[in-house]
């Protein structure tokens, strides 16, 4: 059984940092390319940020020089390092799973709610 496990959500004032965690397991996760999404409020789901299965990065331009995505194919983990954030940050969060770094994503985590004061 496929289980993506997410932790680190939270409140934290404008200009601040947070650090999401995303523990996958029942998966052989080198295969998959991980991706971060997150949805606002009356808006629609957007990804965030993904790493290909080797590593290489992307990001959305909202968020792009102050969230770093990493992986840990050791310890089975992607993590999201958010810094400066901003209000408008504010949304839940889901990390998820794409097979072979193409197609949809097929494994998605409960999600956390991250919400950013001003």
């Amino acid at each position: 059984q496929v289980q993506l496990v997410e932790s680190g959500g939270g409140l934290v004032q404008a200009g601040g940092s947070l650090r999401l965690s995303c523990a996958a397991s029942g998966l052989s996760f080198s295969s998959y390319a991980m991706g971060w999404f997150r949805q606002a409020p009356g808006k629609e789901r957007e990804l965030v940020a993904r790493t290909t299965r080797s590593g290489i990065p992307s990001y959305a331009d909202s968020v792009k020089g102050r969230f770093t995505i990493y992986r840990d194919n050791a310890k089975n983990t992607v993590y999201l390092q958010m810094n400066s954030l901003r209000p408008e940050d504010t949304a839940v969060y889901y990390c998820a799973a794409q097979y072979n770094d193409a197609g949809q994503y097929y494994y998605w985590d409960q999600g956390t709610q991250v919400t950013v004061s001003s």
